[in-house]
């Protein structure tokens, strides 16, 4: 069937049909370190509201960053999307990002929750809290991360690897607020409590929890939420027999970190970069996080989901992620000296 121009514009006008116009071709090229499930919907919904196509690239932190320094000033890649503080602040070290913070960055996202010097801010925050088996342990018995080397917790703690970015993060905390020494002690105490070799994600934390292997564990947020949204019975059933613990509520609060986004140094597109920046730190954009995902927004009076609200509220660390990057060489050290595997 042929159609002429007329055609064409009668059945646009009756929204028979529908498609995205894209303007003068515009585009932004995303690597992100997320899964595309989880940032695809978000990024389909701003090429709707702007005309700007994404192109995106989905991979692992570590292989996005070593892409992106191959590449060097030729790369495609206008946006870095990647979780943990410690992983961006790599990102910046490698000379792979530009700095980007404007004011509407600035007004939206805490000082805390971005890159001291302006290469990246954050997206979404998480905490690093502590989840136990409601059938084990009562939550009189928590208070602190310090509290874990207690020795009533001794072969009862289930935490990930050493390798892993988010207890490298972990670590660098406790070193900004404690210093090496003290922190040094901790992970000495940690890693004497642990119920097993570190193994597997956080979401086998949770497992183990539940399958009696150990009676608590140190994961993200997010994980649980996850799981207890999840369509596999399995996970669900898991996640629901952990209560979650706010470690550190009566000092310097919960140990919290970010996904985050940086203009790349080779961008081709940066004013299609910073544009969709600020769409995702928009309202619509961080609800849409803290629903899908059961992420925390950064940005202020954005709505949580539902999960997010029966953990309650909790006071949160405040400390500028910068040093988490910053320390995290000194943080991997003393967690090797501890025999943290």
């Amino acid at each position: 069937m042929k159609l002429n121009l007329k055609t064409i514009g009668a059945f646009l006008l009756m929204g028979a049909i529908s498609f995205p116009v894209y303007a003068d071709l515009e585009e932004v090229n995303v690597y992100s370190a997320r899964k595309e499930q989880l940032i695809k919907p978000i990024l389909t919904d701003f090429t709707q509201l702007t005309g700007i196509k994404v192109n995106l690239i989905t991979s692992k932190a570590d292989a996005l960053l070593k892409r992106l320094e191959l590449e060097g000033i030729n790369s495609p890649a206008d946006v870095l999307i990647t979780t943990d503080a410690g992983r961006l602040y790599r990102a910046k070290e490698a000379g792979v990002l530009q700095v980007s913070l404007n004011d509407t960055m600035k007004k939206r996202v805490p000082e805390h929750l971005r890159d001291a010097d302006g290469y990246w801010v954050g997206l979404t925050t998480r905490a690093r809290m502590i989840v136990y088996a409601k059938d084990r342990v009562k939550p009189s018995e928590l208070s602190t991360y310090e509290g874990l080397t207690d020795s009533k917790w001794k072969k009862r703690i289930c935490i990930r690897s050493s390798n892993n970015i988010y207890n490298q993060s972990l670590v660098a905390s406790m070193i900004a607020h404690k210093g090496k020494e003290k922190t040094e002690n901790w992970v000495g105490g940690l890693v004497e409590n642990m119920a097993r070799k570190p193994k597997g994600g956080d979401r086998d934390q949770i497992k183990a929890v539940a399958a009696g292997q150990c009676d608590i564990a140190v994961v993200n947020t997010y994980y649980l939420g996850q799981m207890l949204n999840s369509n596999d019975p399995k996970q669900v059933k898991a996640a629901q027999q952990v209560a979650v613990f706010w470690p550190n509520q009566s000092d310097r609060g919960t140990h919290i970190n970010v996904s985050g986004i940086a203009v790349t140094k080779a961008a081709k597109n940066k004013a299609n970069a910073i544009k969709l920046i600020e769409y995702l730190l928009s309202n619509d954009a961080q609800t849409w996080y803290a629903k899908t995902n059961n992420e925390y927004p950064v940005i202020a009076n954005a709505p949580w989901s539902d999960t997010l609200k029966n953990w309650g509220e909790f006071h949160s660390d405040a400390l500028n992620l910068t040093q988490l990057g910053n320390l995290n060489n000194e943080a991997i050290r003393i967690m090797d000296r501890a025999g943290w595997r």
